[in-house]
C-alpha cells in the first residue's frame, strides 16, 4: 500500500518535462494568443457575445496540450500558472511605461461615430453591427447615435462617447456657474431697487 501511495504522490508532484520546457511552452502559447487577438482587432463594447465565449472556451481547450505536453503533475500546473501570471504582469508593466509598445501590442483607438453618424468603414473593419453600436451608446448615455458628437472604440473594447454640446447633461460646474450668475443678477437688481423706509 505504501508503494502505491508513494507512486500516487510521485504522479501528482513529479515533473515529466523540464522546467525550462514547461516555461517555454507556456510563454510560446501566451505570445501566440496575444498575437492572434491583436490580429483579429479590437472588439468588445464591454460585452462579450455568445460567439466570443465559445471561442474563449474552445481556445483554452485547444492550447491546453501545447502548454502541458506530457506532464499532468500539479507541479507542472503551478509552473505554468506562475509563468502565465508573471508574463502578463511583465507585459502590463511594460505597456504602462512604453507608449510605442502599447500602440504595437494593444493598437490605437478607432473613431466609430463622427458628428452623429456611424463611421461605416471603421465599423465594418472592426466587425461591429450597427445595432450593437446603437445599443452601447444607449446604455452608456441614454441617447441615440444622432446625439453623439464623436465616439471612439478603445483598444481594450471600451466605447468613449462625447455627446453634442446641446445634448449633454449639466455638470456640477455648470450648476455652480449658473448659481454664481443668478447671485450676480440678484445683487444687481437689489442695487437698482430703492429700499423702502
Amino acid at each position: 500500500m505504501s508503494g502505491e501511495a508513494s507512486e500516487m504522490w510521485d504522479d501528482i508532484f513529479e515533473l515529466h518535462i523540464t522546467v525550462v520546457e514547461k516555461v517555454a511552452r507556456t510563454l510560446l502559447v501566451y505570445v501566440l494568443i496575444l498575437v492572434l487577438f491583436r490580429l483579429t482587432g479590437k472588439r468588445g463594447l464591454a460585452d462579450l457575445n455568445a460567439f466570443d465565449f465559445v471561442v474563449i472556451f474552445l481556445l483554452s481547450n485547444v492550447v491546453q496540450n501545447a502548454i502541458i505536453g506530457d506532464d499532468l503533475s500539479v507541479t507542472g500546473g503551478v509552473i505554468g500558472a506562475v509563468t502565465l501570471v508573471a508574463a502578463n504582469a511583465a507585459i502590463n508593466r511594460w505597456l504602462a511605461v512604453d507608449e510605442r509598445v502599447a500602440h504595437i501590442i494593444e493598437g490605437t483607438p478607432t473613431t466609430v461615430i463622427e458628428d452623429g453618424k456611424p463611421v461605416r468603414k471603421a465599423i465594418k473593419r472592426l466587425g461591429l453591427r450597427s445595432d450593437e453600436l446603437s445599443d452601447a451608446v444607449r446604455k452608456q448615455t441614454g441617447s441615440e447615435i444622432s446625439s453623439v458628437a464623436h465616439s471612439r472604440l478603445e483598444p481594450d473594447g471600451r466605447l468613449v462617447v462625447v455627446l453634442r454640446r446641446e445634448e449633454r447633461s449639466a455638470t456640477r460646474s455648470d450648476i455652480d456657474e449658473l448659481e454664481r450668475r443668478l447671485i450676480t443678477i440678484e445683487d444687481l437688481l437689489n442695487a437698482r431697487t430703492p429700499k423702502a423706509d
